[in-house]
């Protein structure tokens, strides 16, 4: 058998399963979209019916305003983590990557716990604070898991720095301040617009915790799901989900333009 016989065997099954569960699922999906009496203007209806409209705004911005605070947040501890070892450093960074190993229903009953009726905050505080079921309650569900997946992106990153490039930096008089934005943000660059774009991903279609804190909020899979089990209007659960994906799509590929590197969405 020659190598290039060989190469082609070990493709057909990979090429038999992106057909069979990658791109006929996806055909179908924008097939189904197309199966109403409006047919290709449902997308137009989308965008001219306030419900829709405002959920497809109020998930970008949620999931926005969550990779540029877990980008902040886990690039500090990141860097510090990378660069440090003390005691309790392992401990701490399992407590950090926690989030990892909890499905959003669960994620969504801590932000619960913390933030609903009988939470901790409303327990120990004084007024009626119950944020759980506002867009700052998705905010801090959404934030809890996306911290470990950009905090494990800016470590891994930080690894592959070189420190003689910080060196040269102090040796000429540059402030700690100005190794940080001269010589450490641009070599991190990629890697934090990589992990931008993956928080960014995972926020867009995180159904779990929206499920469950998703009380008197909508976002994106939230009415998906609606549309599809409440109302079996499937054209518009099909137009919608397309929508979604073709938004996450774009941020991803101008992530990977600015990466230079492949950018992949964790589910």
């Amino acid at each position: 058998m020659s190598d290039r016989t060989f190469v082609t065997a070990c493709l057909v099954p990979l090429a038999v399963f992106a057909f069979a569960f990658l791109a006929l699922p996806l055909v179908r999906l924008v097939q189904a979209s197309f199966e109403s009496e409006a047919g290709w203007h449902i997308y137009l209806q989308i965008l001219q019916t306030p419900r829709y409209l405002e959920t497809l705004v109020n998930t970008v911005l949620v999931s926005l305003a969550v990779s540029l605070a877990a980008l902040a947040l886990a690039t500090t501890a990141g860097l510090f983590l990378a660069r440090n070892r003390f005691f309790g450093r392992g401990l701490l960074l399992s407590v950090l990557t926690l989030p990892l190993a909890f499905p959003g229903v669960v994620i969504g009953f801590l932000i619960i716990l913390l933030g609903g009726r009988q939470g901790l905050f409303n327990q120990l505080l004084p007024g009626h604070i119950v944020f759980a079921y506002s867009l700052i309650g998705l905010f801090l569900g959404y934030l809890y898991f996306s911290i470990p997946r950009v905090l494990l992106t800016v470590m891994a990153a930080v690894e592959k720095l070189d420190p003689a490039l910080e060196e040269a930096a102090r040796t000429l008089g540059a402030s700690p301040w100005r190794i940080v934005i001269d010589v450490i943000l641009p070599g991190l660059a990629p890697s934090l617009v990589a992990a931008g774009a993956i928080a960014f991903a995972t926020a867009m279609g995180a159904f779990g915790t929206a499920f469950t804190l998703a009380t008197n909020i909508d976002v994106l899979p939230m009415v998906i799901y609606t549309e599809f089990t409440l109302s079996a209007n499937i054209a518009m659960a099909s137009a919608l989900s397309v929508l979604l994906g073709l938004v996450t799509w774009a941020l991803l590929y101008i992530a990977r333009s600015f990466a230079g590197t492949t950018v992949a969405a964790g589910g």
